[in-house]
């Protein structure tokens, strides 16, 4: 099941009999996923699973629902913000559906040392790129590479990227997002819905930053803030918004950056396509650039999350677009590290670089921020 049916079978939009037996059976199957999800976090909660510190601050950036809610710009913001600081960021991550796997290196004995570390995902291409001289260790065990990136990198600060989960290893901050435009995963946890746990573990954050705030109207934002204050007893949350910065286009030698100007992009025809948890914020990006009236869903073809392409994908994203006659092919980030000039043979190809804009309350993340340093 690709990512739109699945949505439309999930948001409960699919009415016939099938989908409604279907959700039913995924229903059943949510009781028994709650209830672990219960149980584990009454487990940390207790003590009953250990929990391991390591001797810096963790600062940790999650989500409540699976899907993108824009956590890869947000910790690029993070890391250079640590920068301005005075600090040595690290950032740690389990590099799901990984490019590869490098080997730990080997114990005195000659055995392997331990798990592989993963020589990246698209997520890591990006924010090595964004990141520039940020140390950045993907692996399953991330209080094994925590403590790599102390003993051998020297950072006194580490991001715990996708951590709001991952209760094993101790932080200092838990920061959740919260994507404006599907806030609560349809209201059911995973299998049902989208939801990673009961929304009750919302009272574990420190920080609640609401993402895409500015593609929401002002009654979905409201909605948000007020189930935030039922869950959580308050309705504080940050709001960012996530601006284009610039085009990268993938080029004959090496992809390069140019200035992204508005009126460069606006009123061309174009195409879009893209492999990221978020599709519909990246649809509303795209018709924000060119021209509302000149983009609509039937322009963007969507692939699952993470999707490593391969040449016959991108002859069909190629022909497709050539078949409405764009001028231009747009992309995400995450997608364009994964292509090779080589395989694209279409109209000019350029990923959107996403930045981070504060709309309200970015003196509360701050000074959380500020306060865990210490």
């Amino acid at each position: 099941m690709d990512e739109a049916a699945l949505q439309e079978l999930l948001s409960g939009r699919r009415r016939d009999v099938g989908a409604r037996l279907l959700r039913g059976g995924l229903h059943l199957a949510s009781f028994g996923y709650g209830a672990a999800m219960r149980l584990r976090n009454f487990a940390y909660d207790h003590q009953w699973l250990r929990v391991t510190r390591v001797d810096v601050p963790v600062i940790s950036l999650g989500n409540i629902t699976t899907g993108g809610t824009g956590k890869t710009p947000m910790a690029a913001w993070l890391a250079g913000w640590l920068g301005e600081q005075g600090r040595v960021p690290g950032l740690l991550s389990r590099g799901y559906r990984s490019l590869g796997v490098e080997p730990r290196g080997k114990t005195e004995d000659g055995q392997a040392g331990g798990l592989p570390y993963v020589v990246g995902n698209d997520e890591k291409l990006v924010l090595d790129r964004l990141c520039p001289g940020v140390p950045h260790l993907q692996q399953q065990d991330r209080v094994a590479s925590a403590r790599r990136l102390v003993d051998e990198s020297h950072c006194d600060a580490l991001i715990l990227d996708d951590g709001f989960q991952h209760r094993r290893l101790h932080r200092d901050l838990d920061i959740v997002l919260i994507d404006a435009l599907q806030p609560w995963g349809y209201g059911h946890v995973l299998p049902r819905g989208l939801l990673r746990e009961p929304l009750v573990g919302l009272k574990r954050a420190d920080v609640v930053v609401v993402t895409r705030a500015d593609q929401a109207s002002s009654e979905q934002r409201c909605a948000v803030l007020d189930q935030l204050a039922r869950v959580r007893g308050t309705d504080a949350a940050v709001q960012v918004a996530f601006v284009p910065q610039r085009l990268i286009a993938l080029s004959a030698g090496a992809s390069h950056e140019m200035p992204l100007k508005m009126e460069a992009v606006r009123g061309q025809r174009s195409f879009a396509f893209c492999g990221i948890g978020n599709p519909q914020g990246f649809a509303r990006t795209v018709a924000s650039l060119v021209d509302v009236g000149r983009f609509d869903s039937g322009l963007l073809r969507v692939f699952p999350d993470h999707h490593h392409y391969t040449e016959r994908d991108l002859a069909e994203v190629a022909s497709a677009a050539q078949a409405t006659r764009a001028e231009i092919v747009l992309t995400t980030m995450k997608d364009i590290v994964k292509l090779r000039p080589e395989m694209w043979d279409g109209p000019p190809l350029y990923a959107i670089e996403i930045g981070v804009e504060f709309l309200a309350e970015r003196e509360l993340l701050e000074d959380r921020l500020k306060r865990c340093l210490v």
